[in-house]
């Protein structure tokens, strides 16, 4: 029993760090109607930049949020006012292929600068201690992971139905032409909304790097878990991929308590399923 808690948590905590990959995602999409197939990339130029300020200034782990978090800002931000804007509302094939593009671009841009190199980023004390709540042992990293995750979607919600900002984005993705119409300006709208997302990937980044090693080809592996956690929830829906991030966790660590190898079959697996079962997604609504 103890063996099964101990897989649900892990379980749990693992999905608070995918849900946190899909949360720039799910604004992404839910505002501007843009797959962004170079999400995983962003991630990982994250992490790298992480590294680089860990090593090369000094700074604790954390304090590096202080250097990344406005470094990915900017980036999103000219990413979207120089590039992304151009496609925004042009089809769904057009943000695909130039996505596409930029992801293979970020790629090698990250092989000639880092090499192919495996790097992490240092987490200290905090990565090797952990406590016993019973028979269970939890890690404080992983449960600080949890916590900022919850946080972040908790921010992130109150930020889309609280603030003057986000008002104009969800009037943005309900009605683009009458919102335009009330002076709502997206083309200088999106390019704040992707700089928001880029300290978000700038968050996630960092707990991605503390948990596992990554190379510049990291990226295609965690836009999937991104991507699945916001199609599992429900296009749109804030709360719907901080949800749908938790089952493709517990799925993958079910899968890897059965057999080590099948872990990400199994998330996988529970994706392909959930989408059988609920096409819209778990809070998406239904098209008919």
């Amino acid at each position: 029993m103890s063996q099964i808690l101990q897989t649900l948590i892990d379980g749990v905590l693992l999905g608070a760090l995918y849900a946190l990959f899909g949360l720039g995602l799910s604004v992404s999409l839910g505002v501007m109607r843009m797959i962004n197939l170079a999400h995983g990339d962003l991630i990982v130029l994250g992490a790298y930049l992480c590294s680089m300020t860990v090593t090369r200034l000094g700074l604790d782990a954390w304090l590096s949020l202080a250097v990344v978090l406005p470094a990915m800002f900017i980036i999103g931000w000219l990413l979207q006012r120089g590039i992304l804007n151009r496609v925004v509302g042009q089809g769904v094939m057009s943000p695909l292929l130039l996505t596409f593009g930029l992801s293979i671009v970020l790629q090698n841009l990250m092989q000639e600068l880092f090499t192919s190199d495996t790097r992490s980023v240092s987490a200290g004390a905090i990565a090797l201690r952990g406590f016993q709540l019973g028979a269970v042992s939890l890690g404080e990293l992983p449960l600080l992971t949890g916590g900022i995750c919850v946080v972040a979607f908790s921010l992130a919600a109150w930020s889309l139905s609280g603030t003057h900002l986000g008002r104009m984005a969800r009037a943005v993705a309900d009605d683009p032409a009458t919102a335009r119409l009330v002076g709502v300006n997206d083309k200088r709208l999106f390019p704040i909304l992707m700089g928001i997302i880029g300290a978000l990937i700038g968050l996630a980044a960092l707990l991605f790097g503390m948990r596992t090693a990554f190379t510049p080809s990291s990226g295609p592996a965690q836009l999937l878990y991104a991507f699945e956690a916001v199609v599992v929830g429900g296009l749109g829906s804030i709360w719907g991929t901080f949800f749908g991030g938790l089952l493709i966790g517990l799925s993958q660590m079910v899968g890897s308590h059965i057999n080590s190898g099948l872990g990400p079959f199994f998330g996988h697996l529970a994706f392909l399923l959930a989408l059988l079962a609920r096409p819209q997604g778990l809070f998406g609504r239904s098209s008919s």
